[in-house]
């Protein structure tokens, strides 16, 4: 055979194989420890608050092909956040806020996965905080396509949403805390 011949026989072969690979599911674990959840909030008007979550777990499923059947499922330890001080510590922590002795947990749980850009896209899902679960998208910035990235690359990004405390039932200090909350989640996934 000569060599054109043997390239146009191996070539649906090759895409083929790359078709498999674009549809076969990648699955992920968070790397807990170069991620971090930041919650921060506007404070008396003049100045801003931020709390962080640096204790989670989580994993995510992405299909190359199909990011709409894309799932993330994260959960943080509420127990641990940490804020600036010892009173805004103690008031996130009570009944009024997170209230973390009866809800421990905070957990985003995302079922789809649209790419406005090679790097730039939206997840949805929802999110539950202090036993409420809501409707709530990610906006979300990745290092490198999360559909081509291949089965053994590592993936960062940073997710971004604001959600309103008060529809997670944390409606005190209003006149001191704002209503709005800017939340940051910088994290990277591993091929499991």
């Amino acid at each position: 055979m000569t060599t054109l011949l043997k390239r146009l026989f191996l070539l649906p072969i090759f895409a083929a194989l790359l078709a498999a690979n674009a549809s076969a599911p990648v699955q992920y674990r968070l790397d807990e420890s170069n991620s971090l959840l930041s919650a921060k909030v506007p404070f008396f008007g003049l100045s801003s608050k931020t709390a962080t979550f640096p204790k989670m777990s989580g994993t995510a499923t992405i299909i190359g092909n199909d990011p709409s059947k894309a799932e993330i499922d994260v959960t943080f330890d509420a127990t641990a956040l940490t804020a600036p001080d010892s009173v805004t510590l103690g008031r996130l922590k009570g009944e009024k806020f997170f209230w973390v002795e009866q809800h421990p947990r905070i957990r985003f749980k995302g079922r789809g996965l649209t790419m406005t850009s090679a790097t730039k896209g939206t997840i949805t899902g929802q999110l539950t905080a202090r036993g409420v679960t809501r409707n709530q998208s990610l906006s979300v910035k990745f290092d490198r396509n999360p559909l081509t990235a291949g089965a053994n690359a590592p993936i960062a990004f940073t997710a971004n949403a604001t959600i309103d405390r008060r529809n997670y039932g944390m409606k005190s200090f209003q006149l001191i805390v704002g209503n709005k909350v800017d939340i940051t989640f910088d994290a990277r996934i591993v091929p499991t």
